[in-house]
């Protein structure tokens, strides 16, 4: 949420032509922002006198914010570039990905996924005073934290997904876009992902178990988030009894947090602490929930204020949000998270659900956990089909509309029945039941008897896919995908172009265990998200964190 530092609308500035045009003339010609395209209005705009529109000059506001704060148009530009320096970016992607993107609604919208990862990197004297210990110095971060913040295409709604961090999941082989180094597929815990190949392979580990393509991504650290908490000027958090997250005998740790009961604002160390705290509120599920309490409190602050009539805190919100993040190169300006700050500010606080996937106890490590088979798919299939998280929608008078209608049909004609090649492969195994024996022999012979004479099941065991998908490598196949697809009642939202198989490939997920018939699908209904996933409306605020009984004090 570190984009709030250029939430607003700016109050009216006086003689601002001239100089938002020469800013935005020099901004065109600077060869480090021109690969975004900015210069599509630079023609006869030299010398203009002309007064622009109220709105150009709100669109602007974040490119010239320092016309407010300094009122010149050379401090104005270099103190943007500065801006701009400030910014660390990194690849968005990190290995093979099977998601797809979205197809635009009616009105041609697509909704916008971004993954917020929290690092535990003590490589600087500041996050090691912070938190962790010395040996930890030199070793490649983990991923403590991780949300999927997803804003409708309609940008009406936005619903937080977290993970916890010690989440077995299977990572997939990424490559270190700094180090060249490659790091083979594995079944780890989720936090290790970004240790393997960077943020990108973290994306790229979402990407793969949810289904959810994924636009963006932003990272901050400890002196981020210690840095940011600061220039909010404090969150309020609640806990019902007085806590003290410290180790003890056994059980070593602890953030340090110690509050007394009650709503209280905490800011710099305390905030890092509390958004830590892990032990005191039971586990990491708990841990996510405390961290949703304190982004829907903030959210909620930066809503009441105006930060653009104090133009000295405007300026420390700006310097601090672009110092503190590490974004996907995409979104790698000033502008362009003003952009994504806009999009975000336009949806109201009880139209925001924070939830945390539901996980089972890992059969393999009681400390880890597992995906919970249909209570995670059901939060996943809503994050991919764009349905609100929230009842305070004006409900619609359409009946929901299959994901399938915005999905079209490949222009390239099926082969006869009989000549396709089908490979049909059993990936019923999930991290919480193990794999059902003899599934694909079971639907390759339902194949056969529908005419598809070359389905063939293949013995490899070990697969694992919540859902059922079929999958193709290259366009000249995508006909023949559908039509297997089709026949078995799969729908083609479902099929997939990967660079994974050789031919037409039918992966028998862990959605679809027994039975010849594929199972039918209810699309979700907003609000309809599983208790196990512990919503919080961002309106809500009575939230009060429950304090494990040996950390309190």
């Amino acid at each position: 949420m570190a984009q709030s530092g250029v939430r607003g609308d700016a109050p009216a500035v006086k003689d601002v032509t001239s100089v938002a045009t020469r800013t935005e003339e020099a901004r065109d010609t600077a060869g480090r922002h021109g690969r975004h395209g900015g210069g599509g209005r630079r023609g006869g705009r030299r010398g203009t006198a002309r007064r622009p529109r109220r709105r150009r000059v709100l669109r602007w506001s974040a490119t010239v914010l320092s016309v407010v704060i300094l009122g010149t148009a050379g401090t104005g530009y270099l103190y943007y570039r500065h801006l701009n320096d400030n910014l660390e970016t990194g690849r968005r992607s990190g290995g093979d990905s099977k998601a797809e993107k979205p197809q635009p609604n009616a009105a041609g919208q697509t909704p916008l996924n971004i993954l917020l990862i929290g690092s535990d990197s003590r490589n600087s004297a500041q996050n090691l005073e912070l938190g962790g210990s010395k040996s930890s110095v030199g070793s490649k971060p983990l991923a403590d934290v991780q949300m999927l913040v997803h804003l409708s295409a309609d940008r009406k709604n936005a619903s937080v997904v977290s993970i916890p961090r010690d989440t077995r999941v299977d990572i997939p082989a990424c490559t270190d876009p700094e180090t060249g180094e490659t790091y083979p597929a594995t079944n780890r815990i989720i936090n290790e992902s970004l240790a393997r190949g960077g943020a990108g392979c973290t994306l790229t580990t979402w990407e793969n178990l949810t289904g959810v393509y994924i636009d963006h991504w932003m990272m901050i650290d400890f002196a981020g988030v210690v840095s940011m908490a600061d220039a909010v000027g404090g969150v309020e958090v609640c806990v019902k009894q007085n806590v003290w997250d410290r180790p003890l005998p056994g059980v070593p740790g602890g953030s340090g947090l110690k509050l007394k009961k009650g709503k209280q604002k905490v800011q710099g160390k305390e905030a890092l602490q509390w958004l830590r705290t892990r032990h005191a509120f039971y586990s990491d599920v708990g841990r996510a929930q405390a961290q949703h309490m304190y982004m829907n409190s903030m959210i909620r602050t930066l809503k009441q204020q105006d930060v653009f009539t104090d133009t000295g805190r405007l300026m420390n919100l700006a310097e601090t949000a672009t110092k503190a993040l590490k974004v996907s190169e995409e979104i790698g300006s000033v502008k362009q998270l003003y952009d994504l700050a806009m999009q975000l500010k336009t949806v109201p606080t009880n139209r925001i659900t924070m939830t945390t996937m539901p996980t089972d106890t890992d059969p393999q490590n009681a400390n880890h956990l597992v995906p919970a088979g249909a209570d995670a798919e059901k939060i996943w299939a809503m994050v991919r089909d764009d349905v609100a998280f929230d009842k305070n929608g004006k409900p619609s008078s359409k009946k929901p509309e299959s994901t399938d209608k915005n999905k079209e049909a490949s222009g390239d004609p099926a082969a006869a029945d009989a000549e396709i090649g089908v490979l049909v492969q059993n990936a019923t195994r999930s991290d919480a039941e193990g794999p059902v024996d003899g599934r694909a022999s079971t639907v390759a012979g339902v194949l056969v008897e529908k005419g598809f004479a070359r389905a063939a099941a293949d013995t490899t065991s070990g697969l694992s896919m919540e859902k059922t998908v079929v999958r193709y490598p290259s366009a000249e196949l995508e006909g023949d995908a559908q039509r297997v697809a089709k026949s078995l009642g799969i729908p083609l939202s479902s099929v997939q172009k990967s660079t994974d198989v050789t031919g037409v490939t039918l992966l028998v997920g862990a959605d679809w265990r027994t039975g010849t018939t594929y199972p039918k699908q209810t699309p979700p209904k907003a609000g309809d998200v599983p208790e196990s996933a512990g919503a919080i409306n961002g309106s809500d605020s009575s939230q009060c964190m429950d304090v494990y009984a040996p950390y309190r004090w």
